[in-house]
């Protein structure tokens, strides 16, 4: 690993220079914006991390990684007050040269100008995600859709017309006995409400949609020649089952909602935009097991959820708010962000205190660093739900599990409704105990939990 000082910075001592060099030797791997790092390559990063605040202070440091790309890393909070504000025209969410259009069936979502057709979308988005709004519109159809989907996580669903492995479990814990809930059958539940918000009851059985959307994600940006042409066939008939489910949506579904939408331009795509929709709920199931996860090794949390879900129940207009699951799910996803690292690429040359640097600069945010940062954070390593019910906990700067910004998710709120929805109807009726893994309750957490290795078993309560 080589890493590069802006000439303007002072030299450091050997001695801290050799210590720099060997915790930064593990640096590359952060670098990779892992989505489901390994624990000891988490460890790494944020002992190198803390290494090269120490050599350098607080100011953004250029580090090059043995493949030879360049990254200036922002260490204080301040500058990421800047990296959050700063308009796509100065920092880019992917370089000029990938912004020639999409893959096949992946949603343009990069932020590039073309006559800016990207900023109707995002107004788009806005307004049929309901952005900033604490309960969607549309949260009584939603609600229900969640709270039927819920059974499937729960083992009380029935299981006709299904054929998936996950669904034969289902079928067969639909008993008073112990139930176990795990990756896949979160995956089951998640997909089939998805499914129903985005298109309507007609597409909760297809999983068919959901493996086509699935299989073009795993494509990605570095498909090439046959890879190309079998993901623009499996991009053509995802699109055409979309179409066929957008032409029959009820109004209160997002297609159904942005179909009714003014577009003056004709650049808007309520069916390019329905498939982003469901591919953006893919977090779900993850931070679904997690917030459940962490609320079984906390029995006192766990204790005020059920009270919370419980009062939900008769709260009739007021039904979707859940305040104190909410913030459960913000710290699950504070612990464990479903982005550990943000990376935006400069368009113009730029100065980061007082040193200039070219267009072309990668500008990296180790999110997951700066929301565990003891530092600066208290209690960084420890379940504390309370701290989001702080005044301006959401604008905490180091805190970014939907971003700030122009670059804020747009559906963090829905997403937010959707995640407590169903850890309260998990709740009501269950408890969840026997967890793995084991998480010590009064110590620090764990730096990664990988989904798939998570198991709850639900007792009736």
């Amino acid at each position: 690993m080589r890493y590069a000082v802006p000439a303007t910075a002072p030299a450091p001592a050997p001695a801290a220079e050799t210590a720099a060099r060997a915790a930064l030797a593990g640096f590359g791997v952060l670098l990779r914006a892992l989505v489901r790092p390994r624990p000891g390559e988490v460890r790494t990063s944020a002992a190198a991390l803390r290494a090269l605040r120490a050599r350098r202070g607080d100011a953004p440091a250029l580090v090059r990684t043995r493949s030879g790309r360049t990254v200036l890393v922002l260490l204080d909070p301040q500058d990421l007050r800047r990296f959050y504000a700063e308009p796509v025209s100065v920092l880019a969410a992917a370089p000029p040269d990938k912004c020639r259009g999409p893959n096949p069936g992946e949603p343009d979502d990069s932020g590039c100008s073309r006559g800016d057709p990207g900023a109707e979308r995002r107004e788009v988005s806005a307004e049929v995600l309901a952005t900033g709004r604490p309960v969607h519109p549309s949260c009584g159809p939603f609600l229900a859709a969640l709270a039927e989907e819920a059974r499937h996580l729960t083992g009380s669903a029935p299981a006709t017309g299904t054929s998936t492995r996950a669904s034969t479990r289902t079928a067969a814990s639909t008993r008073t006995g112990p139930v176990t809930l795990d990756l896949a059958r979160a995956r089951y539940a998640v997909h089939r409400a998805a499914r129903r918000i985005v298109l309507g009851d007609a597409a909760a059985a297809d999983e068919q949609l959901s493996g086509w959307l699935t299989q073009l994600r795993a494509e990605g940006r570095g498909a090439r020649g046959g890879r190309v042409r079998a993901a623009r066939s499996v991009h053509d008939k995802a699109r055409a089952r979309i179409e066929e489910y957008a032409s029959r949506a009820g109004g209160d579904t997002l297609v159904g909602r942005a179909a009714r939408l003014a577009d003056p331009t004709g650049t808007l795509d309520p069916v390019g935009q329905a498939q982003h929709w469901l591919l953006a709920m893919d977090a779900v199931p993850d931070t679904l097991l997690r917030t459940l996860l962490l609320l079984g090794a906390h029995p006192a949390e766990q204790d005020l959820a059920v009270a919370e879900a419980a009062a939900e129940v008769a709260a009739g207009a007021e039904r979707g708010e859940l305040p104190r699951l909410r913030a459960c799910v913000r710290e699950s996803l504070r612990l464990y962000p479903v982005v550990p690292d943000l990376i935006r690429v400069t368009r113009a040359e730029t100065e980061w205190r007082g040193v200039r640097y070219p267009a072309g600069t990668s500008v990296l945010v180790p999110a997951a660093f700066h929301q565990r940062d003891p530092e600066r954070v208290p209690a960084a390593h420890v379940f504390v739900p309370g701290r989001w019910k702080n005044p301006g906990a959401d604008q905490d700067i180091r805190m970014a599990p939907f971003s700030h910004g122009g670059g804020r998710c747009p559906g963090d709120q829905l997403g937010l409704m959707a995640t407590a929805a169903l850890c309260a109807e998990v709740l009501r009726g269950h408890r969840v105990t026997g967890t793995r893994p084991v998480l010590d309750p009064v110590g620090p957490l764990p730096a990664t939990l990988a989904p798939q290795g998570i198991r709850l078993t639900l007792t009736r309560r």
